[in-house]
């Protein structure tokens, strides 16, 4: 640390410098993050000094965080699921298995998971000492539900299922899932990080929220399809009893118990989400995810116009590919399996892919 403080014009000078040593957007077409809507922007900095881990002194903030589970809620069939703003899927699916596990009370508690989940699920498993047992993929890259039953044991705390897996951008069966955490009376996670602000929105969607009965919890994103700030991740349940489970004394705080993971937490990002809730409703959120379909399906056709074939069909805004070699600037991402995936999110609009289809069209037409 300096002894004496920067001159303020050469600091942000310096920071400025650094921020545009960062990729832009304009060819970002990997990550599942996108630019935040303004209104986000604009929501975040009023409340940049908010701390949701300590409630009591920021009542405001803390209503806007349970209207946003409230809006969340409602949007996935269940207006009364409980829960509470994460920092995103990975600790949302860590508090879900958490939850889990403490249900069950067995000493030697497993997973049953797809293959295909997110490396977070590998991160929770090893913090809670849960053995991972892993479903392959059936076609199309989704989880064969036939194998599930197969793995459940007594000792089985949780299945999971993923809504928009972020390799292929394909939803499990969850009504099969559902079925069977039913029938065997075992909690079902789906983690709806990235599929969550999409499935709503789309005509003829797979099932995969709280209409399902045997669905216990779900996680989603709003920093990702909807277009909040980071980090902005929530976490639903079904049952407030299963929530609770996770509550521990908070004898120094203005409220008594907590049941989070992070002690602090932003407010900034959680009035970012529902401020883009709230600004677009239903009909703009419906506007944009159709977009980004629209998108998807241009960007597939403009590839196998190319003779480079697609490898499945996907349920949200994902696209996968045979793999080739992608210029610079482009910054694209492979699957495990090596597959090409371009993930179309709102900033890249129609006129991006037409840009990267014509680069692309240069080594392969």
């Amino acid at each position: 640390m300096r002894e004496k403080g920067r001159d303020i014009d050469d600091l942000f000078s310096f920071l400025a410098e650094k921020r545009r040593e960062d990729i832009s957007h304009e060819y970002i077409l990997s990550s599942m993050c996108t630019v935040p809507h303004p209104v986000a922007s604009r929501a975040h900095t009023l409340f940049l000094e908010t701390n949701l881990g300590d409630p009591g002194l920021f009542p405001g903030t803390a209503s806007l965080e349970s209207l946003l589970v409230e809006r969340l809620g409602t949007l996935f069939s269940l207006p009364s699921a409980c829960g509470y703003a994460t920092s995103g899927g990975t600790e949302s699916n860590i508090q879900a298995l958490r939850i889990a596990k403490k249900l069950k009370g067995s000493e030697k508690p497993n997973v049953v998971l797809p293959a295909s989940a997110h490396f977070s699920f590998q991160k929770a498993c090893d913090i809670l000492g849960l053995e991972m047992r892993a479903v392959e993929t059936g076609d199309g890259f989704r989880m064969d539900a036939e194998r599930v039953s197969g793995l459940v044991d007594h000792n089985t705390c949780a299945i999971v299922g993923v809504a928009g897996t972020t390799e292929y951008g394909v939803v499990d069966p969850i009504e099969e899932l559902s079925a069977i955490a039913r029938d065997e009376g075992i909690f079902l996670h789906v983690d709806a990080a990235f599929g969550g602000m999409v499935l709503p929105f789309l005509d003829n969607a797979p099932p995969f929220d709280f209409s399902l009965p045997g669905v216990s919890s779900i996680a989603v994103d709003p920093h990702k399809m909807g277009m909040s700030t980071i980090p902005a991740g929530v976490l639903l349940l079904r049952e407030q009893e299963a929530l609770c489970s996770l509550a521990v004394d908070t004898p120094y705080l203005s409220v008594r118990q907590e049941y989070t993971l992070s002690g602090t937490r932003p407010g900034g990002s959680v009035a970012g989400a529902l401020a883009v809730l709230e600004y677009l409703g239903r009909e703009g959120m419906r506007d944009i995810v159709t977009g980004c379909m629209k998108n998807t399906c241009r960007l597939i056709d403009g590839m196998e116009a190319f003779g480079i074939p697609r490898v499945v069909t996907p349920d949200v805004n994902v696209a996968t590919f045979e793999k080739i070699q992608v210029p610079p600037p482009w910054r694209v991402s492979f699957t495990r399996a090596g597959h090409l995936r371009i993930v179309c999110m709102p900033h890249v609009h129609a006129g991006i892919i037409e840009s990267f289809l014509e680069d692309i069209g240069e080594n392969y037409a």
